[in-house]
């Protein structure tokens, strides 16, 4: 059994605190099995939940992330992402981007065969193209309720797909603009050049992120941040709209009152370890997502050995293990 940690259940301090923290936050999972409806998928994940708030309005944050454009706090923006889905006996699954490995070139020819039935559909203009991420005014798709690649990707796809809320039929209608998409696409040169190369095609388009800027609910405490690190798409927007710098390394001589969100928490725990030793930080806090709530666990220099009952022994470092499953 992990070690009882000093402080593992407390809530942050006051943001008026004028302690030296670094706060890292941990990915988590959607707490399917955790006493929702079942008869539908819970919506985005914990972490999207935390830094968005409920709307979840990822995709206008996307997009403000990756361009400079400027983005209408009110307009209702959606993102189309060409994706892989990958046949199985009886069911596709949703194959994360990071596996797919598209490049620019073959974005911009997709989306080139594409545009014209996407543009009719919604009725507007694109917005903006990055590598793996198209950008849309929502238009008729406005009510879809969606999920993000990070969320579906793995799994059956027929449970995370779009779903009608305040309007019937709408699912139907982008059900159908995909398919005529998949059409156009399974002919396309690109993907007879890719499955050459032994890469899996481009064999559908991805609906996600529906919403506006003024949805966002940011955690009250990001406020006095003054520093945001990390590489995942929604930092990049959120650090924008909320006017802190963002950069995707972190600098271990520059972690008084930040917040990361990276993909190996543990890589860094010795260099945290060390800055609470050596007094560069007050504390540390560590949130994550046990069952898909958000944890907020405050640790000091005190924190950082196991107690033990046998008090004639050197207390030993608690590893990051011992930390992120008590």
């Amino acid at each position: 059994m992990p070690p009882k940690i000093r402080g593992m259940t407390a809530n942050f301090t006051s943001p008026a605190s004028a302690l030296r923290r670094f706060t890292l936050m941990v990915s988590g999972e959607d707490a399917i099995d955790a006493g929702l409806d079942q008869n539908e998928p819970p919506s985005g994940l914990p972490q999207e939940r935390f830094l968005l708030g409920d709307r979840l309005p990822i995709a206008p944050v996307m997009l403000l992330g990756q361009s400079d454009l400027s983005v209408d706090p009110n307009e209702i923006i959606a993102c189309l992402q060409p994706v892989h889905l990958h046949a199985t006996r009886d069911h596709l699954i949703l194959m994360a981007q990071s596996q797919i490995d598209l490049t620019v070139n073959e974005s911009a020819n997709l989306l080139q065969v594409a545009l014209p039935f996407i543009e009719e559909d919604f009725g507007v203009k694109v917005l903006f193209q990055g590598q793996r991420d198209w950008f849309i005014p929502a238009g008729p798709f406005a009510s879809l309720a969606t999920h993000s690649i990070d969320q579906a990707h793995g799994r059956n796809i027929d449970w995370w797909m779009p779903r009608d809320t305040s309007e019937i039929g709408i699912a139907k209608l982008w059900r159908k603009l995909q398919n005529e998409i998949q059409m156009l696409w399974h002919i396309d040169p690109v993907n007879e050049e890719r499955e050459q190369r032994g890469y899996p095609s481009i064999n559908s388009l991805w609906i996600s992120g529906i919403g506006k800027l003024a949805d966002i609910q940011a955690p009250k405490f990001l406020g006095n941040t003054s520093q945001i690190y990390g590489d995942h798409p929604l930092l990049a927007g959120l650090a924008k709209y909320l006017g802190i710098p963002q950069q995707n390394e972190i600098h271990f001589s520059d972690l008084q009152n930040t917040f990361a969100w990276i993909e190996r928490p543990e890589s860094i725990w010795d260099n945290l370890r060390s800055a609470l030793l050596s007094h560069e930080l007050d504390e540390i806090e560590i949130i994550d997502f046990p069952k898909g709530q958000a944890r907020h666990r405050i640790f000091t220099a005190k924190d950082l050995n196991k107690k033990s009952w046998a008090f004639w022994k050197k207390s030993e470092p608690l590893t990051w293990s011992e930390i992120i499953s008590a």
